[in-house]
């Protein structure tokens, strides 16, 4: 009886160590299986996008290289002023084209207190101003074009309300006592009606910026500002929000390092827009430029 007892005790024993040990596993699998679920989201990147050709190229450039790191990344689409916003409550993390010292010095100096404008650039010699087909030869300065409104119909045809090149070239119009008005669009109407106007020999007027795809399409020429109110050369910087770089030190060292040259945007926009999908294009392009993307992200 009591050997009984003994061995029945022994198997309880037994019965009790394997259920620990089962839930020990189980829990340990829960466990591994949740941090398999939240390190993803750890690793997020909401980057803004806005609907401009070299924007659109850089954003899937970065996309691409990020997730080949294991980062998660999301392109959310708006408008220059909603980025600055989204930027400032967290919503955005990065922004990656801020025109300085010019096109974008309204924004600087709103948000300048509460997104970080980073210091570093990756084009260094970008050009801002109103464009006209080269055959129209007479119209080589802003102060030519009141000479001529009739032949533009007092319009400048423009893009995005509230891009900062927007915001400036309504400055323009005043500082020049200009007889236009300025439309507003987006880029790819802009760009559509450019196409038309050139294809059929007509005159146009529209604010442009290099670098920009556009420049390999058509025959274009900047006017001359005397005034410089577009200013001079024009360098594109990112912008984070607040704790970024905190955050995601490695992404944001990976930033300051980028840098690209005519050519290297040139031919990104390219790939892009050659393909059905902008993210594969970027792709490509990477593939071509391993080494430069490599020295990035070292």
């Amino acid at each position: 009886m009591n050997n009984w007892k003994k061995e029945l005790s022994f198997i309880f024993v037994l019965l009790m160590v394997a259920v620990l040990t089962a839930c020990g596993n189980t829990s340990e699998k829960t466990n591994s299986e949740s941090g398999a679920e939240t390190e993803p989201s750890n690793q997020e990147l909401t980057i803004g996008q806005i609907n401009w050709a070299e924007n659109i190229a850089v954003t899937n450039m970065w996309k691409a290289i990020l997730e080949d790191k294991g980062y998660n990344v999301k392109l959310s689409v708006l408008n220059m002023g909603a980025t600055m916003k989204a930027l400032e409550s967290g919503h955005l993390d990065a922004s990656l084209e801020i025109w300085l010292p010019v096109q974008d010095a309204i924004y600087l100096e709103q948000f300048k207190d509460t997104i970080h404008f980073s210091e570093s650039t990756w084009f260094d010699h970008a050009k801002v101003g109103l464009v006209v087909p080269t055959y129209l030869e007479d119209v080589n300065s802003v102060e030519d074009l009141n000479k001529h409104k009739e032949l533009f119909n007092g319009n400048i045809i423009g893009f995005d309300p509230g891009a900062g090149t927007m915001e400036v070239t309504e400055q323009l119009i005043e500082d020049y006592s200009l007889e236009f008005d300025l439309v507003a669009s987006s880029e790819p109407a802009m760009l559509s009606e450019i196409g038309k106007s050139i294809e059929n020999e007509e005159p146009i007027v529209a604010p442009l910026w290099s670098p920009h795809s556009v420049f390999s399409k058509y025959d274009l020429k900047f006017l001359e500002d005397p005034q410089n109110t577009f200013g001079g050369v024009e360098k594109i910087h990112h912008a984070t929000r607040h704790g970024f770089e905190e955050d995601y030190p490695e992404v944001s060292q990976w930033l300051k390092n980028w840098k690209m040259d005519d050519q290297q945007i040139g031919q990104l926009i390219d790939y892009v827009e050659s393909g059905d999908d902008p993210l594969e294009g970027a792709k490509q392009w990477i593939k071509k430029n391993q080494e430069l993307v490599d020295e990035w992200v070292k």
